[in-house]
């Protein structure tokens, strides 16, 4: 019995115990787990305020660059704007400088030199007589000036000047440059020539942009011609088309075949 008793009441102490250190442990643990608890929430917290500022950069940013984006938006329209009235004014410049120079011809081929024993407009006359004697008789065609241009000599460039011929009224540059298309080859002692319109440097270099095409299709007996101020024309199927561009007239050769063999290496 006493045995007994004595084991009792050691278990019961070691029940005590056990209790006792449990219950430490686990208060232990909770101590632990609010203090983690609590640096967790501090570096959620910190984590929270550095994604707040994050956002809010992120937005100012966003702000910014749509605002740039409209100011380059709007940019972009002056610009364009301005493009278009640059083109315009150029346009109208061309017109009036064209305008000005609505009875000039100009003649392309007559040798450097030719006019010193005597003048350009004489050489002229000599032009007109040896391709057009008919109109050699008209008293209507009547010369105001004639020049070459430039006015200065480039001795590195082969070709000789263009010499401009300036009639007295548009009836008289028309009566020339009918004939000179009907004539079709011209010569001045013999050589060849060219007598064409005298227009701005602008709209001579467009014109000028036609040239391999224009031969192709001259060839080829296709009446092409070269309308104001730089608008190529020709007849094909017994139509006559006209050209704005190179490209216009790209789209239309991709539907025509034969005329694609007849452009080829030109266009």
């Amino acid at each position: 019995m006493e045995f007994r008793a004595t084991m009792v009441k050691m278990m019961s102490k070691l029940e005590k115990s056990i209790r006792e250190s449990v219950a430490e442990n686990i208060e232990s643990l909770r101590a632990e787990m609010r203090a983690n608890l609590t640096e967790i929430k501090n570096s959620v917290g910190q984590i929270q305020s550095k994604l707040e500022a994050l956002t809010a950069r992120v937005t100012e940013a966003e702000e910014r660059v749509s605002e740039l984006e409209d100011g380059l938006v709007e940019e972009k329209t002056k610009i364009e704007a301005g493009l278009k009235k640059i083109h315009a004014h150029e346009c109208r410049l061309r017109e009036i400088t064209d305008s000005m120079k609505r009875s000039n011809v100009r003649i392309i081929g007559i040798p450097e030199g030719v006019e010193k024993n005597r003048g350009l407009e004489e050489i002229f006359e000599q032009i007109v007589a040896e391709n057009f004697p008919n109109l050699a008789r008209e008293t209507s065609i009547r010369v105001q000036e004639a020049e070459r241009t430039p006015s200065k000599l480039n001795q590195d460039k082969p070709t000789p000047r263009h010499v401009i011929v300036q009639f007295a009224n548009i009836r008289s540059k028309d009566t020339v440059l009918k004939a000179a298309r009907a004539k079709k080859f011209l010569t001045y002692q013999g050589k060849g020539i060219r007598i064409t319109s005298d227009l701005s440097t602008e709209t001579w270099n467009e014109r000028k942009a036609w040239g391999g095409i224009f031969k192709a299709l001259s060839e080829k007996n296709m009446q092409p011609r070269i309308l104001y101020p730089a608008k190529l024309s020709f007849r094909i199927d017994g139509e006559i088309k006209t050209f704005q561009n190179r490209q216009s007239l790209t789209n239309f050769v991709t539907t025509k075949p034969a005329l694609q063999e007849i452009l080829r290496g030109a266009l």
